[in-house]
């Protein structure tokens, strides 16, 4: 069973940084993609950034151009940057391991494992 293990939240001012770490990920034959997904509460979880084996990657409108997703693949490691930081990205940030094809790896439906969450809190 995949265990992935998340680390790098917390709490920081509006304007702020922070990096995750995801220890774990490890491609397999039945997954192509690494990726960082968010739960505020009250609301569904959603797709935030995501990179495919290949290397390519994918950000939702909502953090593109302030955050970053990067792969150690020989280490089992993703990252996600977080720059910019505003009081609407407060959430649990989760790590995912998936796959999919012909679709978007933002799809929370397309996630085979995930992380236990690490909390980010902004505020203004």
């Amino acid at each position: 069973q995949v265990q992935l293990v998340e680390s790098g939240g917390g709490s920081v001012q509006a304007g702020g940084s922070l990096r995750l770490s995801c220890a774990g990920p490890k491609y397999t034959g039945s997954t192509n993609f690494m990726g960082w997904f968010r739960q505020a509460p009250g609301k569904e979880r959603e797709g935030v950034a995501s990179i495919y084996r290949s290397g390519r990657i994918i950000y939702s409108d909502s953090v593109k151009g302030r955050f970053a997703i990067s792969q150690d693949i020989a280490q089992n490691t993703v990252y996600l940057q977080m720059n910019n930081l505003k009081p609407e990205d407060t959430a649990m940030y989760y790590c995912a391991l998936g796959w999919v094809v012909g679709g978007t790896p933002l799809d929370r439906n397309r996630v085979k494992a995930w992380g236990q969450g690490t909390q980010v809190t902004v505020s203004s």
